[in-house]
């Protein structure tokens, strides 16, 4: 198996067409109650621009930054820049990324139920660190706190999706979890246009209501089956057995469950994942693994979500005109990741990819048009172009939805044989949360330093990733999980790096 061997795992046999199954209450269940998680990492993506936008926030934590506010119109563009600031919305983005590599040999080694039901409760200590906090010290301890509960969620949560659906719904099922973080960012964006209106400590709810989904994933990580695809790789081969048929809702589950006990076999036989995900074998999985997420956040959508009041507000909308703006995109993100969950598994993976692409391209090169040509650093829109720049970012909203928003999570879970899953997963959320830190902490100095051409920027990088999945992503609609090294050596250009 050394160098390029494409042995790459045990299961040396497609038996996709001996699948037998249905979809079953049991699996629809469990994958709505472990998909809220996702709604964890929605929330704090969206409360964090809310909050950072509040004054008497701003007032308490960052004066700097509110006196700056107080002076907007020297400069548009730059009245938010301030690495403090910054750092209170990254901060939890490094602690998750941190967590997130913990979180493998805990996933692998203790099952993906483990990892959700201790990203809760780390959730659960952080929002009511943040919701008390008195110093700024204790603000960004809570922000770890959360990010750790991220990083154990986001590792365990995709994985645990993919394993639980059968084949032929695994991209729809899958797709639940942004399904929750979306819904988490439109709550998020609603609760923050309430809680404003609360003088002094409106911004402590909007903080501390983070505990109610924490709660609903610890609650329900307790009462979930393991996926059988865990069970078997710890040796439950009765147990996984036995699940495998409830949740398949058939007792003949012989060939999937041989893919599975194939599977483990190997997996079990190696003993340092991310040490092996390094080998040329996998090559095509590690570089999915790095560029997904990485092209996920270089579309720019987590710059949009995260600062969408701060930007609504740059470009001279009032503080609660700014705040429905932002709920307005965030409701238009939830609604748009349907039309993904109901075309993924008939159109595939790489059809959306690169139509989502096509148009989000187009409304980052017309939104960065208006402003360039409309928006100076000392003036504001008019309100036909400031209503004209909120629709066409809703444009992009929606292509994002159903393209790059879910398929950046839903394509690296499932493409992982069963030996590196959670090492390659756990690299997934590291790389999906580094670049969320880099962006966090460099778009408001970026935004000054490039205004309008911000817009640009991210043009440039989708136009990028629409190429390479046109390239190099092949189509893995219908693919059994355990199946998945039969299609890199298929693909033309895959097939001449694995192979010796």
């Amino acid at each position: 198996m050394a160098g390029g061997s494409f042995t790459t795992g045990a299961v040396t046999k497609e038996r996709a067409e001996q699948y037998k199954g249905r979809v079953t209450p049991y699996v629809i269940v469990a994958c709505i109650v472990a998909a809220t998680g996702g709604s964890l990492f929605g929330y704090d993506i969206g409360i964090s621009g809310g909050v950072t936008s509040m004054d008497d926030f701003l007032k308490e934590f960052f004066p700097a930054v509110y006196r700056q506010k107080l002076h907007a119109h020297e400069n548009n563009y730059c009245k938010y820049d301030n690495q403090g600031l910054a750092a209170f919305t990254s901060s939890l983005y490094i602690a998750g990324l941190i967590a997130s590599l913990m979180a493998s040999p805990v996933t692998r080694k203790y099952g993906r139920r483990a990892s959700i039901i201790g990203g809760g409760i780390s959730f659960l200590i952080g929002s009511a660190l943040n919701a008390s906090a008195v110093n700024l010290i204790m603000l960004i301890l809570g922000r770890v706190m959360l990010g750790f509960g991220i990083g154990f969620g986001n590792q365990a949560i995709p994985l645990y999706l993919s394993e639980m659906a059968p084949t032929h719904l695994r991209g729809g099922l899958n797709m639940l979890f942004q399904v929750a973080t979306t819904l988490g960012i439109f709550t998020a964006n609603m609760v923050n246009y309430g809680t404003q209106k609360i003088k002094p400590w409106g911004w402590r709810l909007s903080l501390g209501l983070a505990a109610v989904p924490a709660l609903l994933m610890t609650v329900g990580g307790i009462f979930l089956p393991d996926t059988p695809n865990s069970l078997i790789e710890r040796g439950l081969m009765e147990k996984g057995r036995k699940l495998l048929e409830r949740i398949r809702g058939t007792n003949e589950v012989d060939a999937e469950f041989q893919d599975m006990v194939d599977a483990s076999e190997l997996a079990n036989s190696i003993k340092h994942p991310f040490r092996n995900i390094l080998e040329r074998r996998y090559r095509p999985e590690l570089v999915m693994a790095i560029f997904m997420p990485t092209f996920q956040i270089l579309t720019g959508i987590n710059s949009i979500l995260f600062y969408a009041p701060v930007l609504f507000q740059s470009m001279g909308f009032g503080g609660d005109a700014s705040l429905i703006s932002s709920a307005l995109t965030g409701g238009v993100l939830a609604g748009s990741t349907f039309i993904s969950i109901a075309t993924v598994d008939k159109l595939g993976r790489r059809v959306l990819l690169v139509s989502g692409g096509a148009q989000m391209i187009t409304c980052q090169v017309i939104v960065a048009i208006i402003l360039g040509v409309k928006f100076g650093a000392d003036q504001e829109l008019s309100k036909g172009f400031s209503i004209l720049v909120v629709v066409v970012i809703c444009l992009f909203v929606v292509a994002f939805g159903w393209s790059w928003g879910p398929l950046g999570w839903t394509v690296p879970s499932e493409i992982f044989p069963l030996e590196i899953r959670s090492a390659g997963q756990g690299i997934t959320v590291a790389v999906n949360l580094l670049f969320t830190f880099i962006i966090a902490q460099a778009f408001l100095a970026l935004l000054c330093s490039f205004k309008f051409g911000i817009f640009l920027f991210f043009a440039g990088w989708i136009t990028i990733m629409t190429i390479f999945v046109y390239l190099f992503l092949p189509e893995t609609k219908g693919i059994p999980i355990e199946e998945m090294s039969f299609m890199w050596r298929k693909h033309w250009f895959w097939k001449r790096i694995c192979v010796d």
